[in-house]
């Protein structure tokens, strides 16, 4: 396996400290990654903002740097605007694919990071279904010949349950479309990581990992003098100390084969603040972790 940082991490988007692309490619160099995870929005590699000579010089800078694995991250929701019909929704999703795969391409990386969709209350559940298998096998062909695998990850609603994102990728049927299958959402959702990991490992290209604690959570009601019980607050925390199994999560990957690549995010607020030091000492955790857990 190869190990990526995730850009996400150090874009400041939850009030931590941030740095720009290029200083965090050699951030992730220097650290000690095989690779990068590269958010594709700004303010990082947005589509918009890369032409020619943008991607042209990232590419140089990742091989200067010897990261020779590198995942690009979309941001795409294929449930988009259902309640309006005129809108070609799945033409401009396709199109975007279409982008990030091309822009996969120019700057070397091997793969694209893609989501389904969140339920939209325009359409019913099965009618959402049919407009994600359809738009991924469009996606999949039209994006065939950029030499990149597009990836789901399991984090919008529709396929997010892993035994539905296997009868989504089965259904879909595209040699380069696959799972970027994570820990986080079956872990919250009380499945069993083993299990979950093993069914969808012969579909499993890259996964992202991040850990967490529960923080309960209480609204009082004065009413009844007492405290209500609210949806626990999830809360980011150095890798091992959180509480999802990925010990058995990788266990069960490594034995059905996979071989892929691991990306480290901080993408939520960390427990330890978000200065450059804790966001650092984070991404150093997680390579000492995973050299002592995974490998």
């Amino acid at each position: 396996m190869k190990y990526l940082l995730h850009s996400v991490s150090y874009a400041g988007l939850w009030g931590q400290a941030s740095l720009g692309v290029d200083d965090f490619v050699r951030k992730a160099a220097g650290l000690g990654y095989d690779g990068v995870m590269l958010m594709a929005k700004r303010p990082h590699v947005s589509v918009l903002d890369y032409g020619a000579a943008e991607r042209a010089a990232l590419r140089r800078l990742l091989e200067e740097c010897g990261l020779k694995h590198v995942c690009l991250a979309g941001y795409n929701n294929l449930t988009a605007d259902m309640e309006h019909g005129e809108v070609p929704m799945r033409e401009i999703n396709v199109s975007y694919l279409m982008e990030l795969a091309g822009l996969a391409q120019d700057i070397g990386a091997q793969t694209v990071r893609i989501f389904t969709g969140y339920e939209n209350p325009a359409a019913d559940y099965s009618r959402q279904w049919r407009l994600i298998v359809d738009t991924l096998r469009e996606a999949g062909d039209r994006c065939a010949g950029y030499g990149v695998v597009l990836g789901v990850q399991n984090h919008h609603d529709v396929g997010v349950g892993y035994e539905s994102m296997a009868d989504l990728l089965r259904t879909v049927d595209r040699e380069n479309v696959k799972a970027m299958f994570d820990a986080w959402a079956p872990g919250l959702q009380g499945d069993d990581l083993e299990k979950a990991a093993g069914l969808m490992a012969p579909w499993t290209v890259h996964t992202t990992v991040a850990d967490y604690q529960l923080r309960p959570r209480w609204k009082y009601r004065p009413d009844l003098v007492n405290y209500e019980k609210q949806t626990p607050f999830v809360q980011a925390v150095p890798m091992g100390s959180g509480f999802l199994n990925y010990a058995g999560f990788f266990r069960s990957l490594k034995e059905e084969g996979f071989d892929g690549t691991v990306a480290y995010e901080m993408c939520s607020p960390i427990a330890d603040g978000g200065s450059m030091e804790s966001l650092d000492r984070y991404a150093a955790r997680f390579l000492e972790w995973v050299g002592r857990y995974v490998e």
